[in-house]
């Protein structure tokens, strides 16, 4: 099953305490809800617009310090989000972000343009993995290390690791909500990389091209491949599926 979907959260979205508290008075808008619990919100005031992920006490899956350290060292060499401040009490954590142009590639004006989206998402992609030095890079997302995790049948059933094609630093999470288009359609940055590091590059463009179906329908994936400026590779792609479905 995919880990992110498009999906906003209802309209009766409490907001936590430390959120209001954030907040400072700015308005509070719910914008996001992932499949483990965790929110996002958006706050905008006098002094612009802001981000707050918040993660409820109890959910380890959703580490926001891997984030903002993601974040902070990406930022250098690409457009992401900028760290504010993140913090944690008894409740849950947080981390805020500032504002950064651009809209979701999920977005309902860019899910009525499926094929500007995907050739968008597979340019930003391209620009991503060439952007980010991958000597330098701190962070891994090694096919070694996710297969480790793997319980026996779950290795069982993804299969041989196919050889590295090209290492750089992947997303991790390369979904279609995780890029940001400007109104002509051009990717603008890139968010949500908890999970970025180092790894072969189809780790993420197999993900990236199968969240098109998630979103978009199925017919999109050419538009993907030709923007990047690759040809599918059907091994590659169906054993870091696999590996993304089990893991």
């Amino acid at each position: 099953m995919p880990r992110v979907l498009a999906a906003a959260p209802e309209a009766t979205v409490v907001v936590p305490d430390p959120v209001v508290a954030l907040a400072a008075g700015d308005a509070v808008h719910p914008v996001w809800r992932n499949e483990l619990g965790g929110l996002t919100f958006r706050l905008t005031g006098p002094s612009g617009e802001r981000y707050v992920k918040w993660v409820a006490a109890g959910t380890p899956e959703l580490d926001l310090d891997a984030e903002a350290d993601r974040l902070a060292w990406a930022g250098r060499y690409t457009a992401v989000p900028r760290v504010l401040e993140r913090g944690a009490d008894a409740t849950g954590r947080w981390l805020v972000t500032a504002g950064i142009a651009g809209r979701s590639a999920v977005d309902p004006h860019w899910l009525a343009r499926p094929e500007t989206a995907a050739r968008a998402l597979g340019a930003g992609l391209r620009a991503l993995h060439e952007s980010l030095p991958v000597g330098e890079c701190p962070f891994s997302w090694s096919v070694g290390e996710r297969v480790a995790r793997l319980s026996p049948a779950a290795r069982a059933q993804v299969g041989e690791v196919p050889d590295d094609d090209r290492v750089v630093v992947c997303h991790g999470d390369p979904c279609a909500p995780n890029t940001l288009l400007d109104d002509d359609g051009r990717w603008t940055a890139h968010v949500d990389l908890d999970a970025l590091g180092v790894a072969d590059r189809w780790a993420d463009l197999a993900v990236a091209s199968y969240s098109l179906g998630w979103n978009y329908g199925d017919g999109h994936e050419a538009a993907f491949f030709d923007a990047y400026g690759i040809a599918p590779d059907t091994e590659r792609i169906g054993f870091y599926r696999r590996l993304w479905d089990l893991g």
